[in-house]
C-alpha cells in the first residue's frame, strides 16, 4: 500500500507531470509510457499495463507495459474476459485482493496475487483499461483504487487531447493532400489519364492495400473495371460486374457508400482471383456521382479486418466527388476538340457555300445578258426545220441555268429569323468557356476588359460566336509557346447619324503577320500559316457585313496582333 504521509505530494506532482505531457510530446504512445511510469512510481506494482480497445476487432490490446512477460505484451483479450475485459465491458473499476479467489481472473503471470483495473472513459465510452498487479495478497486497498482512478482520469484527458491534436493535424494534412490531388487530377486531359490518376491518388491517400475504379456501362446494367492500383502500381485485371450481383452495384443503385467488413463471409463475386491472391478482407465502395447521376464507383480494399471510420469515409467520398468532376472535365475537353474539328469542317462547307453564291452571282449577270440578247433575236424557223428544235432546247437550257443560279443564291441567303437580342459581353464569356481548356493547355492567359453595362446587339448568336472563335483560335495559333490574349469590349463614338456601335477587340502577344499579307487577310483562301485554310477571316468578314457591322486589323507587328469588330448597338428607349 502507498504511504499516506508521502502520498499527497507525490500524487500532486504526478498529476502535474501527466497534465503537462501535452506540451512535451505529440506522440500518444510516448505519453502513455510516461503515464504508466508515474503510476508505477506511486503504486509500486509488480507489473502494470495500459490496454486500448482496437476499434476494428473490439479487443483489448496492450499498448504499454511494465514487468509483463514478453508473450503477454502480444496478448489481446476479448471484451468481457478476465478482470481487464470485465472492466472494459462494464466501465467500472475493480479491486481484487486475492486473484486465486476470483473466477474472472485469467493468469498471465503465476506469481501475481492481487490486481486493480480502472477503465479509461472518453465521452461516455470506454477506450481502454489501466491495470496494476502485485505478487502480494491484498497489496492494494480502496484508497489505492481511488488513487489509480484519479490518475487514470487525468491520463485519459491528456491522451484524448493528444489524439485530438493528431487528428486535427491529420485532417489538415488530408485537406492539403486533397487540394493538391484535385489539381493533379483535373489537369489530366484524357479519360484514361483521369481514371488512372483517381485510382492511384486514392491508393496514396488512404491506408488501403488496393484501390479500384469501375465505370458504369452505357446499358446502365453493369460496371466495367477500368483500373486497379496496388502496392507495386497498376495491376492488369479485366472484369464486368452486373449491378445486381454485389454490394458494389448497391453503391451505384443506392448512391451511398457501402462497407463490407469481411469479404470472405459475403456473396461478393468480384475480384475472386485477386481477393485470394492479395488476401483482401475489408472493402469500402464509394459511388462517383456527377449532377445527381452515378457514373461509377471507387473502391478501397484492406488486407486486415477494418471498420472505416467517419473521417475515412468522408475523405474517400470527397475523393470520389473530385473524380467525378475530373471525369466530366475530361469528357468536356474531348468534346471541345471534337467541336473545334467540326467547326473547321463547317468553315470549309460555309466557304464553299459562299463561293458557290459568289460564282452564281457572277454567272447571273452574263447569263441575263445572254438570255436578253437571245430573246431579242426573235429566231423563228419552220416547224419542219431542225433548227426550230435547237432554238427550243437553247431557250429551255437558259431557263434551267437561271433557275439553278436562283436556287443557289436563295440557299446562300442568311435566315434573318435566327437573329435575336444578346449581350455582347455574355457572348464573349460563353465563347471563352468553350476554349478555356485549350488556352490552359497552351499556357495562354486571358484578360477581359469589359464595359460594365449591357452591350445589346441584334445578331445570329452562332455566327457571332463563330467570329469570336475564329479570332481567339487564330490568336492561339500565333502563340505556340504560350502568351496572353486580351479581349476588350466597349462602345464606339456616334457616327454622323448618331448611331453607336458595340465593339470587341481581340489582341495577342504573338509575332504578328508579315506586312505583305496584312492588306489581303480578309480574302478567301489567303493564309500565311502552315496548315491554315485562309477561310476564317473571310467568313468572319462576311458574317459581320451581313449584320451591318465590320472587322478591321488594327495592328500587327512583333509585339502582337489586334483585331477589332463592331456591330450596331440596339438603342433602348428611355
Amino acid at each position: 500500500m502507498v504511504s499516506q504521509t508521502s502520498n499527497a505530494d507525490t500524487v500532486i506532482d504526478a498529476l502535474y507531470r501527466i497534465s503537462s505531457l501535452v506540451a512535451k510530446t505529440e506522440d500518444p504512445h510516448k505519453a502513455l509510457q510516461s503515464i504508466l511510469g508515474e503510476i508505477v512510481n506511486i503504486l509500486q506494482p509488480t507489473s502494470a499495463s495500459i490496454c486500448l480497445i482496437n476499434p476494428d476487432s473490439k479487443r483489448l490490446e496492450v499498448e504499454v507495459s511494465f514487468g509483463l512477460p514478453s508473450d503477454a505484451v502480444e496478448f489481446d483479450l476479448p471484451m468481457g474476459r478476465g478482470i481487464t475485459g470485465w472492466v472494459a465491458l462494464h466501465g467500472k473499476p475493480l479491486l481484487v485482493p486475492d486473484v486465486r479467489l476470483e473466477p474472472r481472473y485469467i493468469s498471465v503471470n503465476p506469481a501475481i496475487r492481487s490486481e486493480m483495473a480502472v477503465p479509461m472513459e472518453e465521452r461516455g465510452g470506454v477506450i481502454g483499461v489501466v491495470n496494476v498487479d502485485s505478487d502480494r495478497v491484498k497489496a492494494f486497498d480502496g484508497k489505492d483504487l481511488k488513487l489509480l482512478t484519479l490518475l487514470t482520469n487525468e491520463a485519459t484527458k491528456m491522451v484524448s487531447r493528444l489524439w485530438l491534436i493528431r487528428q486535427l493535424r491529420a485532417k489538415a494534412s488530408q485537406l492539403e493532400a486533397l487540394v493538391n490531388m484535385g489539381q493533379r487530377i483535373v489537369s489530366k486531359e484524357t479519360d484514361r489519364e483521369v481514371l488512372v490518376s483517381i485510382t492511384e491518388e486514392a491508393k496514396n491517400l488512404t491506408a488501403a492495400h488496393i484501390c479500384a475504379l469501375l465505370m458504369l456501362n452505357p446499358d446502365r446494367q453493369s460496371l466495367r473495371l477500368h483500373t486497379v492500383s496496388g502496392p507495386q502500381g497498376l495491376i492488369p485485371y479485366d472484369e464486368d460486374l452486373p449491378l445486381e450481383d454485389s454490394s458494389v452495384g448497391a453503391a451505384i443503385l443506392r448512391q451511398k457508400q457501402v462497407e463490407v467488413y469481411d469479404l470472405t463471409f459475403t456473396e461478393e463475386h468480384h475480384f475472386t482471383r485477386l481477393t485470394r491472391k492479395e488476401g483482401l478482407v475489408s472493402m469500402l465502395s464509394s459511388p462517383i456521382i456527377f449532377d445527381g447521376d452515378a457514373i461509377g464507383v471507387l473502391n478501397a480494399y484492406t488486407t486486415v479486418p477494418h471498420r472505416f471510420n467517419n473521417d475515412e469515409k468522408k475523405v474517400f467520398a470527397t475523393l470520389a466527388s473530385l473524380g467525378a468532376v475530373a471525369i466530366q472535365n475530361a469528357r468536356l475537353y474531348k468534346r471541345l476538340f471534337t467541336s473545334e474539328e467540326t467547326l473547321r469542317r463547317n468553315e470549309k462547307l460555309t466557304t464553299l457555300g459562299l463561293l458557290a453564291a459568289e460564282i452564281a452571282h457572277e454567272i447571273r449577270n452574263p447569263l441575263t445578258v445572254i438570255k436578253l440578247l437571245y430573246e431579242s433575236l426573235e429566231l423563228r424557223f419552220d416547224h419542219n426545220d431542225e433548227r426550230s428544235k435547237d432554238v427550243e432546247i437553247i431557250s429551255e437550257k437558259l431557263d434551267q441555268l437561271e433557275d439553278i443560279v436562283g436556287r443557289v443564291l436563295d440557299f446562300g441567303k442568311s435566315n434573318q429569323g435566327l437573329h435575336a437580342r444578346y449581350d455582347l459581353n455574355r457572348l464573349v464569356d460563353e465563347t471563352i468557356q468553350l476554349v478555356r481548356l485549350k488556352l490552359k493547355q497552351q499556357q495562354i492567359s486571358i484578360q477581359i476588359e469589359r464595359l460594365e453595362k449591357d452591350l445589346l446587339v441584334d445578331v445570329n448568336k452562332g455566327q457571332i460566336q463563330q467570329v469570336l472563335l475564329n479570332l481567339i483560335l487564330n490568336a492561339t495559333q500565333a502563340m505556340p509557346g504560350g502568351g496572353n490574349v486580351c479581349i476588350k469590349t466597349g462602345l464606339s463614338e456616334a457616327d454622323n447619324y448618331g448611331n453607336i456601335a458595340a465593339f470587341c477587340e481581340i489582341s495577342d502577344s504573338g509575332q504578328g503577320m508579315p506586312a505583305e499579307v496584312q492588306k489581303s487577310i480578309f480574302e478567301s483562301f489567303l493564309s500565311h500559316r502552315p496548315g491554315g485554310t485562309g477561310l476564317g477571316l473571310s467568313i468572319s468578314k462576311r458574317i459581320l457585313k451581313s449584320h451591318r457591322g465590320d472587322i478591321q486589323l488594327v495592328r500587327s507587328d512583333e509585339t502582337g496582333t489586334v483585331f477589332r469588330f463592331q456591330i450596331p448597338r440596339v438603342q433602348l428607349q428611355e
